[in-house]
């Protein structure tokens, strides 16, 4: 299994925070792996926050191909990012890791924000698709305010080899996670968590319904329903389908994943809605055992398990700094001064729901359709 590590705070904290908490959780995942997304970032990156951020790893032959393409794509560096590497015993050292901040094309600064993302996301896979072939290039986000990092070995050990230690990155949203996935080799791009267009997420369990979904996906002919080397990867695409394609509120994400029985749908205000998002969306239901933590773009953040509810997962803290933790030892971890009497343990119909900037926390229920 894998151990989930996120933090949403109003005030920027390191990233070293939920690292340490899956270092407690350590004997639930396998040290294989670290993956790391930080939203609203401080620091050197805090007057920054509408222009785009490429993240990735390169080969020296790499850097010299994105220099390149983004030149010739119209995209002028504005600020560059790299970590301050301390080499650790059984991580091998890449060329470059960068989390570079870019000017928009000029012929794009004035266009609406889904054009600068459809912009984005295109640049991200071109770049992709060309480092695949060697692996001289690993793009895992190109957008504003975000920064992805991702690295094979043990997540205390690989933050310690990004020199987070010393030298922290800062954010008041982060997502980490322990262990790369489970039914793969050991890629980068099948550590979690995965990003497209400002949706975010992680997820502990096995999607034993991933053929289906992923066929789903790739059949609506949005260009960035690709990769899948991981299982997991679909929990993203489908948070991103639900909530930027059709527009729907973000529960319905639950609605969708885990739809009720007929006999429970009735009893629903959107009974209606719900009959024809079960009958029309029926491949994206997941098949379990899966608990996903995930953010969306203006900063909330939520856990959700699969109906199974057979991977552990708890949400809990204080008004401005809420954890979503795969185990209670990583929230005290984090929180230990909250009132432990409020810890939220979500079960089958719940979602977790936290508002931006940490301000409060809800429990959806999918039976009642309210919190």
């Amino acid at each position: 299994m894998c151990r989930l590590a996120a933090i949403t705070c109003k005030d920027y904290v390191s990233a070293m925070e939920p690292i340490l908490a899956l270092e407690t959780m350590k004997e639930g995942h396998d040290g294989s792996g670290l993956g790391l997304t930080l939203k609203d970032l401080g620091g050197e990156f805090e007057g920054l926050k509408q222009f785009p951020i490429l993240s990735g790893i390169c080969s020296t032959k790499g850097r010299e191909v994105i220099d390149d393409y983004m030149k010739k794509a119209g995209f002028k560096i504005r600020h560059q990012w790299t970590p301050k590497i301390k080499h650790k015993k059984g991580i091998e050292a890449r060329d470059f890791y960068f989390a570079d901040v870019y000017d928009y094309p000029t012929t794009f600064k004035h266009k609406p924000i889904s054009e600068k993302e459809d912009l984005l996301m295109r640049t991200r896979i071109a770049l992709r698709k060309i480092g695949e072939v060697d692996e001289s290039i690993f793009v895992f986000s190109f957008y504003p305010d975000i920064i992805t990092l991702k690295e094979v070995g043990d997540p205390l050990e690989v933050a310690e080899f990004f020199g987070l230690d010393k030298h922290p990155l800062k954010a008041k949203i982060i997502l980490a996670q322990g262990r790369q996935n489970t039914n793969y080799a050991i890629y980068l791009y099948a550590c979690h968590p995965f990003f497209i267009q400002g949706f975010c997420s992680m997820t502990n369990g096995e999607n034993t319904a991933f053929v289906p979904i992923r066929e789903f996906l790739m059949s609506r002919g949005f260009p960035g329903y690709i990769g899948y080397n991981s299982d997991s990867e679909v929990f993203t695409h489908i948070l991103h389908y639900v909530v930027r394609q059709l527009k729907l509120p973000l529960h319905y994400y639950k609605d969708v994943i885990t739809p009720l029985k007929d006999e429970e749908i009735k009893n629903r205000p959107d009974a209606d809605a719900l009959r024809l998002l079960k009958q029309s969306l029926r491949p994206l239901c997941i098949d379990g055992p899966n608990m996903i933590i995930g953010f969306t773009p203006n900063g909330t953040c939520f856990m959700v398990q699969d109906s199974k509810k057979l991977r552990p997962g708890v949400v809990g803290g204080v008004k401005g700094k809420y954890a979503l933790m795969s185990e209670i030892c990583g929230l005290d971890s984090i929180i230990p001064q909250r009132d432990t009497s409020k810890d939220i343990f979500p079960m089958k119909y719940d979602m977790v729901i936290i508002s931006p900037q940490a301000k409060e926390v809800k429990v959806w229920n999918q039976l009642q359709g309210q919190a």
